[in-house]
Parts: C-alpha cells; structure tokens; sequence
C-alpha cells in the first residue's frame, strides 16, 4: 500500500492531509485519551505546510520519506503537547471502584 500511496502522489496534496486532519479528528471522539488528536496536528501542519507552498512545500512535497517524516515529528510534538496541557495533571491519582476479575 505504501508503493501506490507513494507512486500515486497524493500524499502531496494539501487537501488530503487536511481531510486526514479532519477525519483523525473526528474518530477522537470514540478513541480514549489524545490518541489520534496527536496525529490530526501533525497531519494539519503538514497539509498546511503544503498549502503554503513555496521552497518549503514543493521540497516536502517531491519527497514521500520527508512527508512522512515531517508528519511523524509534529505528530510527536502534538501528542507530547496534548499530554502536558491536557492530560494527568499534578497529584492526580487514578483510582478503580473494583477489581474486574473478582467477578
């Protein structure tokens, strides 16, 4: 599958990262946690980039390695920013009600 994405071009397209973006969005809903809102950011910045052209956009978008780099990278810098501002907070503590296997 990676040749034909690959081949085909369409990882160099802005709007589909942007319509990635949107559905990894959308399928947060029914993930739990920032799962998937991670890889919407990095999908978002990457269409964006694109969208933006110039030097920076056709470079990225002439190489599939780099895109998918990119899109790693921001994927990474999103989750890791979701985490801090979002997530556990400071003191928090998970408590469970019952053991689920003393049934």
């Amino acid at each position: 599958m990676m040749e034909a994405l690959a081949s085909g071009g369409l990882w160099g397209l802005w709007w589909v990262w942007l319509a990635l973006a949107l559905g990894l969005a959308i399928f947060e809903i029914l993930a739990p946690g920032f799962i998937l809102l991670g890889f919407a950011l990095g999908a978002a910045v990457v269409g964006l980039l694109l969208a933006l052209g110039g030097p920076l956009g056709a470079y990225l978008g002439a190489s599939f390695t780099l895109t998918l780099a990119v899109f790693a990278v921001f994927s990474l810098i999103g989750w890791i920013g979701l985490r801090r501002f979002m997530g556990v907070r400071k003191g928090q503590v998970k408590t469970w009600e019952r053991d689920i296997n003393e049934d």
